[in-house]
């Protein structure tokens, strides 16, 4: 089936687009054939869509960014790279503003009572330098423990945490490497036997 909304062609037991997130069920259910008697069911139309509750809209919204292969991890990523972009823009923005209003003031078409305030209109590229630095912080600490809660609970839903955990579980120590093969527990008393023998 090609995606009525970005015309991507789509396995049949897709709901949603990978692409665009189009509802491809309800297109299926459109184009469908309906019995002569049957009524329509709006409960499976994109109207129902509309009535969904604030936890099953999050929940489809989950599902549809985990086909598409959007993990946790990959919204951090994107997080601390958006503020990495904002914070240069900041940067930017204020050296910009700065040589812009230097240039300006250097005119001398200024009354001294607004070279003052146009001196510092650079200020204002210090807000998307501080929010681009909040986004970098939130990505690289708080966002960092909410995408292991995260991936922790999708494990859960999937079962597949019982096999991680197996494949994490600590394994028995191979401590053959610590004590040197010479230095047996036995080495003195069997040669205290051997003498006593004799």
């Amino acid at each position: 089936m090609f995606c009525p909304g970005c015309g991507l062609n789509q396995s049949n037991e897709l709901k949603f687009c990978k692409q665009c997130g189009a509802n491809l069920q309800a297109v299926r259910q459109a184009v469908m054939p309906r019995e002569a008697g049957e009524k329509f069911d709006w409960s499976k139309t994109w109207v129902a869509e509309m009535f969904l509750s604030e936890g099953e809209r999050k929940r489809r919204q989950e599902e549809l960014e985990q086909m598409r292969g959007i993990t946790p991890e990959v919204k951090r990523y994107t997080e601390i790279k958006g503020g990495v972009i904002t914070s240069m823009v900041g940067v930017a923005l204020m050296i910009f503003l700065s040589i812009f209003m230097e240039g300006i003031i250097r005119g001398g078409k200024l009354p001294p009572e607004a070279v003052e305030i146009v001196g510092r209109i650079w200020i204002v590229g210090v807000i998307p330098l501080l929010v681009g630095l909040a986004l970098i912080i939130n990505g690289m600490f708080v966002s960092k423990k909410q995408a292991e809660v995260l991936r922790q609970q999708l494990l859960l839903r999937s079962g597949a945490f019982d096999k991680v955990n197996e494949s994490q579980a600590p394994h028995a120590a191979d401590t053959s490497g610590l004590i040197p093969s010479s230095a047996s527990v036995t080495e003195g008393t069997t040669r205290h036997l051997s003498n006593s023998d004799q």
